[in-house]
């Protein structure tokens, strides 16, 4: 599927041909958790997962806290999913707003955010807040870049809604990485399997992920990545490509260590964090960036 990808001149790869709005539209509000397409979200989590979740928020809030000095304040989701990250900053008393294509996420895992819950196409959500002059401190953008047929367009929107003092937290899957690349080169695996599609319309790893926010114009405070799943293919009894029955286990143990870590003192944990995404791993990225 590589030869449907075309490199953008900021590095990141694109698909050639994309999507319509309106079949994204129609496959995210009616297909995407209703059928289960997206293996990020399910319909029960067990203890260590909701555990994981809660640490991830725990991390990402207290690297946005120490970047904007203060705490309080206003809170977006931009493709909340299921509600988590509005629950936790609901919780810390922000007053939290989250955009989706669908209410079936929220509705499942966090109903009592149902009210905060705005549903439509994205980008004219994001407009209708940026008409409204609204501005946000925290914005949260997880696992959602790579999905839409324009993230110039979506940074540049974002800019527009944060407040000055504000931090966008974004997270996008570490595809083409230096893990995965040097995996294909050994013969660990045989293709690109973090190809997606319609799912994953862009691809980034940490270059490219650094240089599109710095041509959106914000300044990149911090990067973290998380658990480098994909060191898994390099053992032939945890190459869960090549025996997709690993697959659970590899899901597991990174769940599990991912909450050992998170035991540690938070200004190591994210310092351990930040050396993985210096040298390029982790199976996602996390950035931070400001205006």
């Amino acid at each position: 599927m590589i030869n449907k990808l075309q490199k953008h001149k900021l590095g990141f790869y694109e698909l050639i041909d994309k999507p319509t709005k309106e079949y994204l539209q129609d496959y995210y509000a009616n297909k995407y958790y209703q059928e289960s397409l997206s293996s990020s979200y399910q319909l029960n989590y067990s203890k260590d997962e909701l555990e994981y979740i809660k640490v991830q928020n725990e991390r990402f809030y207290s690297v946005a806290k120490n970047i904007r000095k203060v705490e309080g304040g206003s809170f977006l989701d931009v493709g909340c999913g299921e509600g988590h990250g509005l629950n936790f900053f609901k919780n810390k008393g922000y007053k939290v707003k989250g955009l989706d294509f669908s209410s079936n996420g929220v509705l499942s895992q966090n109903p009592n955010c149902i009210n905060e819950l705005f549903t439509g196409d994205l980008f004219k959500l994001i407009k209708s807040e940026i008409e409204s002059k609204n501005i946000y401190d925290i914005i949260y953008l997880q696992n959602v870049l790579e999905h839409v047929i324009n993230p110039i367009d979506l940074l540049r929107d974002l800019h527009s809604i944060l407040s000055m003092n504000g931090v966008i937290v974004l997270t996008v899957p570490n595809d083409f990485s230096v893990v995965q690349k040097e995996a294909i080169r050994r013969n660990h695996i045989d293709n690109e399997f973090w190809i997606g599609l319609p799912d994953h319309l862009s691809y980034f790893e940490k270059n490219s992920l650094i240089e599109i926010c710095k041509a959106t114009k914000f300044n990149v405070c911090d990067l973290l990545g998380d658990f480098p799943v994909d060191l898994f293919l390099y053992h032939k009894g945890s190459n869960y490509i090549k025996n997709k029955t690993a697959g659970k286990a590899a899901h597991n143990a990174k769940i599990q260590l991912e909450c050992l870590l998170a035991k540690q003192n938070m200004n190591d944990e994210v310092d351990f964090w930040r050396s993985l995404a210096k040298v390029g791993m982790g199976r996602n990225l996390t950035i931070f960036i400001n205006k």
